[in-house]
């Protein structure tokens, strides 16, 4: 009797044992898959994707310590279950855009409840590419290769990963919700052309928090569509700041609501913090409740713009105002030194004037004298020390 009561009791456990496993987060090594250090593991994690997705339960796939090589791969959901990628090895994207087998190393569409996580890097090899980036001469120039794209993706996190040297963007982020990127980090030199840190549009609720973003364009850009979106605690440059824009270039645009900058420290950058929009061109929409906020600028050209004559390589014509309302902007506890004499330059259009800017505490110097506010078209609510506004020279800046 004992003898069948003690078999009882390690059957009773061992199937316990077995059915708290099936709850438990499956591990997926990527070398199950094939995928070897120098090794090409486009087909290896795409591979484990599938087994991942396929998962009841919160799985896990593991690219380890270790340089592997990757062409495009494209990760698409919907998955059954949360899905953590989490990578400690270096990624290396081919050299040529021709080699990369699509528009990014890496693609996630359509994906809810994923994690991307450890210390790896996904390095693009840009410099090769950099040298044929012609997006300065052409409206419509080629893309040559991003390191991620988020497409669609919800309430899922990017953490402690370092994308380096993209060939374009590293990072777009298209159609997401409740989308977070903490402690990433973006490195690129500061003549890679075209290479925007995180590139943002049509997206709601996303975060860019304690972030080092260092690359040859727009630090942190969004585009139309972005709603209740904050950037905070993020390191800038070098770079060409934190941009919102450029608007109003096509019909079809998205209004640009809630965007909150707080906490960031900009350094040696073309620009600051600015919104941009295109004249004589037909968007329309509203851009409304900005707040620029607790902000430290470090030899920073242009710390503060509102540009409604923004106009590249002479893209266009300003013979027509801009047609982008601004309304509810919020400059608050702005500090540090100005690169340029001016430091606020706030151009709204003449066409629809801005309304309800508020501007107060900002103590920017320029060669150890305060920098100066140059405003036209708006008339803001002032509090605090702020420089006060003089109007435009005719002199073409």
């Amino acid at each position: 009797m004992e003898n069948i009561k003690f078999s009882m009791i390690v059957l009773f456990l061992s199937f316990f044992a077995f059915s708290f496993d099936l709850t438990q987060s499956a591990d997926f090594q990527i070398s199950q898959f094939g995928g070897k250090p120098n090794g090409n593991i486009a087909k290896a994690l795409q591979s484990a994707w599938t087994k991942a997705c396929a998962s009841t339960s919160a799985s896990k796939i593991v690219i380890p310590k270790g340089t592997f090589q990757m062409t495009h791969v494209l990760l698409k959901g919907p998955c059954k279950a949360p899905v953590e990628l989490y990578v400690d090895g270096t990624i290396k994207a081919p050299v040529k855009p021709e080699d990369m087998g699509g528009d990014e190393i890496l693609r996630i569409d359509y994906v809810n409840g994923l994690s991307i996580t450890g210390n790896g890097v996904f390095d693009g090899q840009g410099s090769y590419a950099w040298k044929q980036n012609e997006c300065s001469k052409k409206a419509n120039c080629k893309l040559l290769g991003m390191n991620f794209a988020f497409n669609f993706v919800t309430n899922s996190i990017v953490r402690s990963i370092t994308s380096k040297d993209s060939k374009h963007f590293h990072v777009n982020v298209l159609g997401c919700k409740n989308l977070t990127f903490d402690g990433f980090k973006v490195t690129a030199p500061h003549n890679s052309a075209n290479t925007d840190g995180i590139h943002i549009g049509r997206s709601n609720g996303v975060n860019v928090l304690n972030t080092n973003i260092a690359t040859g364009d727009d630090c942190v850009s969004l585009g139309d569509g972005s709603r209740n979106v904050l950037v905070q605690n993020v390191k800038c440059g070098p770079g060409h700041g934190i941009a919102i824009g450029s608007l109003g270039k096509y019909k079809e645009e998205e209004p640009v609501d809630g965007i909150t900058i707080k906490g960031c420290t900009l350094k040696g950058t073309d620009n600051g913090v600015r919104i941009k929009t295109w004249p004589s061109t037909p968007g329309t929409i509203t851009v409304t409740n900005m707040r620029f906020e607790d902000i430290t600028m470090d030899n920073v050209k242009n710390p503060i713009i509102i540009d409604q004559e923004y106009c590249p390589w002479n893209q266009c014509t300003k013979k027509y105002p801009s047609k982008i309302r601004i309304s509810k902007v919020i400059i608050k506890n702005i500090k540090g030194t100005s690169a340029t004499k001016e430091g606020l330059i706030l151009a709204c259009s003449s066409g629809v004037p801005c309304q309800g800017v508020e501007i107060s505490n900002v103590d920017l110097k320029f060669n150890g004298a305060p920098a100066i506010a140059v405003c036209s078209n708006m008339k803001p609510k002032i509090s605090g020390k702020v420089p006060p506004c003089t109007a435009p020279s005719n002199k073409k800046q």
